[in-house]
């Protein structure tokens, strides 16, 4: 018997994938039920011929503010109103918009701390495996003993950077691959 040859994802790949909300984890409690600087961060997909991605699906994981996964960290209490988890579906401009909490830093392996981010996977058509990034956040000191951030060469460090745009707010792009002035953006083997 031969194994099934495997296949890229599509080119329907978000039927079926929809979350149930819009990308705003916020939405649903008050200030007090989930505590934190409140977010938005907004960007687009750009494929390796530098053409907006209308069908591809981004999954955000994060901690609480106080650095605390909600699955994951029962010891150090996290935020039960936070889910820490959206999937969203980018519109037909590519684009999408996630509404959140700063996320606190959190404890990476060996103990050491990483600075506030949120893990990012992208999925869409041709990919054969999905890829993975974090987003970091523009001025926030521990950037400069993120173990994982600093071991992207410094030219591509910036990839993985938010922008801000105005208060609480920040724009950051997933390139899939260089192609004129648009940088790859920076993915991780986990």
């Amino acid at each position: 018997m031969f194994g099934t040859p495997s296949q890229t994802v599509g080119p329907y790949l978000r039927i079926g994938l929809e979350w149930l909300d819009d990308g705003d984890l916020i939405k649903q409690a008050s200030a007090a039920e989930i505590p934190g600087r409140r977010i938005t961060i907004s960007g687009k997909v750009i494929d390796g011929n530098g053409i907006l991605v209308p069908d591809a699906v981004l999954e955000f994981w994060q901690a609480d503010a106080n650095g605390a996964f909600p699955t994951l960290d029962a010891e150090r209490k996290p935020t039960q109103a936070f889910r820490g988890f959206a999937r969203i579906c980018t519109d037909s401009n590519g684009g999408f918009t996630l509404k959140t909490i700063m996320p606190g830093a959190t404890d990476g392996p060996n103990g050491q701390r990483q600075a506030p981010h949120i893990g990012v996977q992208v999925s869409m058509r041709g990919l054969l495996r999905p890829l993975y990034t974090r987003v970091y956040f523009p001025d926030t000191p521990a950037n400069a003993g993120d173990p994982l951030l600093n071991a992207v060469p410094a030219a591509r460090r910036g990839t993985l950077i938010a922008n801000p745009t105005a208060d609480d707010t920040f724009t950051w792009n997933v390139v899939v691959q260089s192609v004129g002035a648009y940088v790859e953006t920076a993915f991780f083997d986990f």
